[in-house]
Parts: C-alpha cells; structure tokens; sequence
C-alpha cells in the first residue's frame, strides 16, 4: 500500500487543529487527527482501536497494532497542540509551509511529525514478519491535563516490552526528566480601610509570609536533592502568578499565587504537597485568614530509565549519540508505568515548540525513519 508522503501527510496532521487547553474557550477535539491516523495505519494492515477517555467525550486515544505477541514496540506521540497566537506568525499556523527547509506549522515538531515518521518506517515490513507486535499511540491532551496517558494507566495497555515516544529531541535518547507540579495557593482576607489596619485581615501580608515560607522549603529541597546528570542538578520552584487587592488605601481581601515545582526522579509528587501544606497552614491561623492550598492538575511524575538498560543501549548504538536528561515532561512515566522500558526520542527540536512559526527541519526526518526500522527489526521481527 503506498501512503502519502511525508509532506502530504504533515499537512493534512497540521490542517486539522487539536489545541488542547485548560481554557474552555480554547479546547478542541482531537478525533480528526485520530481519524487521519487511522485511515493510514489500517491501510498497512494495522488493527485499529479507539480508546475513548472518561469524562472528556471529544477526546479519545488511538493504539494502531500491527502482530502479535507478549512482547514488542509502542510508537507513541500526543496528537494535541498548545493554543497559538496567529498574529505572530508568518503564515497561516494550519498551513503546512515548506521554506528553507523546513516544515512550518502548527503541531510540526511538537508532535505531529512524528506519526508520518512512523508510517514511512513500517511500510516497509510486511504483516507475516512480524514476531512481536509493533504498537502506534496516539494520545490526547498531553499539552494539558495528560488525561489520555492517565487514562491507558487506568485501563491497563498497551502492553509491550518497549516504548518510544518521539518527542522532539533533535534525535537525542533521553533516558530521564524533571516531572511538573502546579499548585495554587488563595488566601482569603477580610477588606477595610487601610488608615486602620485593625478593620481587617491583610490578604497580601499573609502572601507574604506563604512566599517566605516556599522560598526556605526551595532552599531546603536543593540542599536534600541533587543528580548531577541534569543541567540543572536540583529541583525548582517558580513563583509564577500573583494577584491581590483592587485598591491601594483598602486593606487586600483576597490573594491568589500560583507557582511550579519540578521533581527530580525519586521526589514523590503527593509527598511534596503533603510537606507545603504542614508548612503554610500555620499562616491561616496567625493572620486569622482561611489558606487554601490545592492543585492546578494532578502533575506528572519525574522519570528516570536505567542507563543500562536494553532499550537505552539499542537506541544510543542506533542513534549514535549518548542518553541525555531533561528538565520539561513527557507521557514516559505513564508508558512506564506500565511495565514498559521507555525513552523519549523523536526528530525536530524542544526549542521549537510552543513557539510561533514552529517548525521542523527535513533533515531528520530521513535519520528518524532508519532508527525506527531498525528498533522494529530489534524488537519485533
């Protein structure tokens, strides 16, 4: 069966828009993808599934299997994209636009051109080859909410030996990342005039005292935790968002920050937040103002794949360059969790991403092909 190109393929992934995003206003579906994907992937013989994700009806998971067996590969990459801001751009962002070689669009590097990677590599092979299956994953709302990696951990699959997500890291196997936390912290004062501070609970001072309190667990964390294997070797928090008050001669009613913490591999997500709200709990009751700590999204866990493990050393020999770490989030601890070896690794560059006139560079796409057909020989044939 001969597909589309590559080209052809890429532009109609990037014509069909798939913003995932926090923001009502701004979400979409991204079935029209799942059904491009679809239409290639069985046209090479593969079985098609859709997964749909409780509580989000527009948005399903894709798994596309080609053989059969306890083991094998799972391709995998997000279909959604962040929002984008078409004023900033040089051309229409759903739009695939082809100049200095390079493909420019919407989705081209952070991930859409990823999955065109994977069809040119398995059309190669025929179905009676295969000893162990060869798995493609397709996800919703990685962008977001993770909601389609949270939801394969909760039914259970895909189940492989090994998995692949081609995220864009210039081809670089990355054995390890930081995870994500969001967090908000609102505080509830009482307004007044502020010639007497006595009429009521100062919002904003009680922030004060809550960012003091997050600036001395930062430090305490960077001194507990440290692997000299990331650029940046400890973990860290921003300070982000902050709004309080309406006026200056009233006393702030009400104040709301919102900060990030990223994880080394071994921090345990609730274990934090656990530890932050034994510490800003005694602010509520010193400034007599109700203190509410939660989270902005559930948050990704840090992920760490064993140096010496098989997948790492096939794809450093593959790919000819050494497993590297880094500080943003991936599905890989959700395929991990699995039972899976998991690595990220996939054509074009993290510099690109959620950034305006996003592209991807041709060159790596013939590299990123060779190093798939070589893992499905590996791993399933």
């Amino acid at each position: 069966m001969m597909l589309p190109s590559y080209k052809e393929q890429l532009s109609q992934l990037v014509a069909a828009p798939s913003v995932s995003s926090a923001h009502p206003d701004l979400d979409m579906s991204n079935r029209k993808v799942l059904d491009l994907l679809a239409t290639w992937f069985a046209d090479l013989g593969f079985k098609i599934q859709y997964l749909d994700i409780p509580g989000h009806p527009n948005k399903a998971n894709l798994l596309a299997t080609l053989g059969q067996g306890d083991g094998g590969l799972v391709l995998a990459g997000h279909t959604d994209t962040v929002p984008y801001n078409a004023e900033r751009w040089h051309q229409d962002p759903f739009v695939l636009t082809e100049r200095d070689n390079r493909y420019y669009g919407l989705g081209a590097t952070d991930m859409k051109g990823f999955f065109p990677v994977i069809a040119r590599a398995a059309q190669t092979f025929k179905a009676k080859d295969f000893k162990e299956p060869l798995m493609v994953l397709a996800t919703a709302d990685e962008e977001s909410s993770m909601c389609g990696a949270r939801a394969l951990v909760e039914m259970a699959q895909p189940k492989a030996r090994y998995a692949v997500i081609g995220e864009p890291t210039n081809l670089t196997p990355i054995r390890a990342h930081k995870g994500i936390m969001m967090e908000a912290i609102r505080i509830q004062g009482l307004a007044g005039h502020s010639s007497n501070p006595n009429l009521g609970h100062n919002a904003m001072e009680a922030m004060n005292d809550a960012i003091n309190v997050l600036m001395n667990y930062r430090r305490e964390l960077q001194t507990r935790y440290t692997n000299a294997s990331f650029d940046i070797q400890v973990p860290t928090l921003n300070l982000g968002y902050i709004h309080g008050g309406d006026n200056p001669n009233r006393i702030c009613g009400h104040c709301e920050m919102h900060f990030d913490l990223r994880p080394l591999p071994g921090m345990d997500l609730e274990e934090l937040r656990s530890q932050m709200s034994v510490l800003l709990t005694p602010i509520a009751e010193k400034y007599s103002t109700p203190l509410t700590f939660e989270s902005l999204f559930p948050g990704v866990p840090a992920f760490e794949q064993a140096r010496n493990s098989e997948l790492v050393k096939v794809v450093e020999e593959l790919s000819g360059r050494a497993s590297e770490t880094v500080a943003f989030a991936t599905e890989a601890p959700y395929l991990q969790a699995l039972g899976m070896q998991t690595l990220v690794m996939g054509p074009g560059s993290i510099d690109q991403a959620h950034q305006p006139n996003e592209f991807i560079e041709i060159a790596q796409i013939d590299p990123a092909v060779n190093i798939l057909r070589s893992l499905i020989k590996r791993f399933c044939l």
